[in-house]
């Protein structure tokens, strides 16, 4: 078991204009061509997603933006705390609305959140993490990721968000 401890409850949570306020991330890395993680040769860039009991489909990790915390530290503590990743923020994604089922309560009482997410070059997978008990990871080609991605709002984030981030910016990597 992890040492680390994922918060829970919504009394730090932010809400803007009825919306509640979520950070997250698109965790990455390089794989070479071959399968091999050395970075000169040919790279494949790969995601990281995660799985949930609550349903089919890959996530990307994401989750309430607290008072006590900026929405960069709430997307880094998301990738510790549901994937077990550490790394370096490299960019701002965008944000992204979306309609929660689950997260309905008297600040949202239609369930209307706000993401923000960004790009996580992933330079640690932990051993163990807080959600390991109830989520599985899994490093998938972007191909892939759109294809098992549960969320429409995440796959436009991975497909018009991350892609379009990676093209501009890590070009010459």
């Amino acid at each position: 078991m992890s040492d680390l401890v994922a918060r829970t409850g919504r009394h730090q949570q932010r809400y803007d204009a009825g919306c509640r306020l979520v950070a997250g991330c698109i965790p990455f890395r390089y794989r070479s061509s071959d399968g091999s993680s050395d970075e000169v040769s040919d790279k494949v860039v790969e995601v990281l997603m995660i799985d949930t009991p609550s349903g089919p489909g890959l996530l990307f990790p994401k989750g309430g933006w607290e008072n006590d915390e900026t929405v960069e530290e709430a997307a880094v503590r998301e990738a510790i705390e549901e994937a077990g990743v550490r790394g370096q923020l490299m960019g701002f994604l965008g944000d992204y609305h979306f309609k929660s089922k689950t997260q309905q309560d008297e600040f949202t009482p239609d369930g209307l959140c706000r993401a923000a997410m960004y790009a996580l070059f992933v330079n640690e997978e932990l051993e163990s993490w807080p959600e390991q008990d109830t989520r599985n990871r899994s490093w998938v080609t972007i191909p892939e990721a759109i294809e098992n991605c549960r969320h429409a709002w995440m796959r436009d984030a991975l497909v018009n968000g991350f892609n379009k981030w990676h093209a501009e910016n890590m070009s010459d990597e």
